[in-house]
């Protein structure tokens, strides 16, 4: 085209069509005729599909709550991985016999390939996610096969649906029951070691205290008590003591004045001694053991006066032994010596129980005064212990309720009252094929025509350099046209 921005008449377009015309037909009839060809001879597809409703669980979940939560997208693609897998999708296509001319060129593999591309899944928009169903859609050549394959997969998913639900609630009851068998050995451990605890350290407990200082306080006063009643038998003991002693005095001859003076004992030195005073009186022996004692602090062992006084001590214990085997002879006879002797028995009985009762108390006082100490010490160990034990008994506690609720979900699932699909709309035998689709390709075929008529037409066109008028001759050489010789048509007569 010389000018190209030349504007064209009604005319002047329907003079290029007139001209062109060979370029828009001839196109034309070959798009149409490939279209027609291709709507006639292009391999009949044919699509089933199976409508599977999602039914939700029959029971409550307020009474049992399904182990089960994924959402149904989730779960079928996990069926999808399963039911489209190599193994499965090749057992159809040799039970079919699927796929009988690609597999004269492709291998099986290759096959399942394509199968897995003819297999649709189709879930809900968004706007009907509430609705809870999908389909499955197979496309093939043969609509018996298709129809077959469809209702086949649609039964896949189902049993495979409740085959998963089932192991993933097995899986969570063995998984809850090896939990719990784990918390109860802890749980019987824990339970184990405070018993111990407690019968390893009795009577220090914490919850034993107040016992404990009520025992002390009934020891300390029974102590108190037996330490009272102990010291009165003890001077009872030296009155009854004192009273034998005043009897074999009696027997043997009274200190006083009918026994020698310590002078007439003593000799002459004695009167020297500075612990001689007027109207002292004491048994012999005893004097003559303080005078003895007296001398020794006066003299040393060689002196005279002390062998002498050991001497007359010495001759007076051998004459007192020989005098006291006579006189007790005599005086064993006496009725009041012997219940005197018979009551300081009795009273030494009473003694020495008094004394290891006291002891016993003692060591009684001394063994819960620890006890007390030590209580502190055990309430630390044992809140230790008590909290570890309710931590592992809460723990316990609620893997038993999961672990319940698990085997009820279980047995839900073993008895097809959980959450589960169901075909709605079974797939049938298509009446017509889905593709190709002849109307369409026939609409698309004239338009392409058309269009492709229109396209070369103008592309011929703008590759054209002649000169249609003046302003073409104008524009090319530069040069003013003067005239034009009009187009000549010839009439007829």
């Amino acid at each position: 085209m010389i000018n190209p921005k030349k504007t064209y008449t009604l005319d002047e377009y329907i003079e290029i069509l007139r001209k062109r015309i060979w370029y828009i037909v001839i196109p034309f009839f070959v798009i149409s005729a490939a279209a027609v060809a291709y709507a006639m001879y292009a391999p009949r597809l044919y699509k089933a599909s199976t409508l599977v409703l999602v039914s939700p669980q029959s029971i409550p979940e307020d009474y049992v709550r399904a182990t089960v939560t994924a959402g149904v997208e989730e779960r079928l693609q996990s069926i999808a991985q399963e039911v489209l897998s190599r193994t499965r999708l090749e057992k159809i296509i040799n039970e079919l016999n699927l796929y009988p001319e690609e597999r004269k060129k492709i291998t099986l593999q290759e096959a399942v390939t394509l199968m897995q591309e003819d297999i649709k899944i189709e879930l809900p928009t968004k706007k009907e996610e509430s609705k809870g169903y999908f389909t499955i859609t197979y496309i093939g050549k043969d609509p018996e096969i298709v129809t077959r394959v469809a209702n086949n997969l649609s039964s896949q998913f189902i049993e495979e649906n409740l085959k998963l639900r089932e192991r993933q609630a097995e899986s969570t009851t063995e998984f809850l029951s090896v939990e719990l068998a784990s918390a109860k050995k802890k749980l019987d451990e824990m339970e184990t070691a405070i018993a111990g605890y407690k019968s390893r350290y009795m009577g220090e407990l914490p919850e034993q205290r107040d016992s404990n200082i009520k025992i002390l306080e009934q020891l300390q006063n029974q102590y108190q008590r037996t330490g009272e009643n102990l010291r009165a038998a003890k001077d009872r003991r030296l009155f009854l003591q004192k009273q034998i002693s005043d009897m074999q005095a009696g027997v043997s001859g009274t200190p006083g004045n009918e026994m020698g003076t310590p002078s007439s004992v003593l000799g002459g030195g004695a009167s020297n001694m500075p612990f001689m005073k007027k109207g002292y009186q004491e048994s012999e022996k005893e004097f003559l053991v303080r005078s003895l004692e007296s001398l020794r602090t006066m003299y040393k062992e060689s002196h005279p006066d002390v062998i002498a006084a050991e001497k007359r001590l010495a001759d007076f214990e051998k004459n007192e032994a020989q005098k006291e085997v006579t006189d007790d002879f005599g005086i064993k006879k006496d009725p009041v010596y012997r219940e005197l002797n018979s009551q300081v028995e009795l009273t030494d009985i009473e003694i020495a129980r008094l004394s290891r009762e006291e002891s016993a108390i003692a060591v009684q006082i001394e063994k819960y005064r620890g006890r007390i100490e030590k209580a502190p010490v055990r309430e630390q160990e044992m809140a230790s212990l008590l909290r570890e034990y309710q931590s592992t008994k809460d723990s316990h506690e609620r893997l038993l309720k999961k672990s319940q609720d698990a085997q009820q979900a279980e047995n839900l699932e073993k008895r097809q009252k959980g959450e589960r699909f169901k075909i709605i709309d079974t797939a049938r035998v298509p009446e017509k094929p889905f593709s190709p689709d002849i109307p369409k390709i026939l609409l698309i075929g004239i338009f392409s025509a058309i269009g492709g008529g229109l396209g070369l037409a103008f592309f011929r066109e703008q590759l054209d350099r002649s000169f249609n008028d003046s302003p073409d001759v104008e524009i090319t050489l530069g040069l003013k046209v003067l005239a034009t010789i009009p187009r000549i048509e010839n009439k007829a007569a």
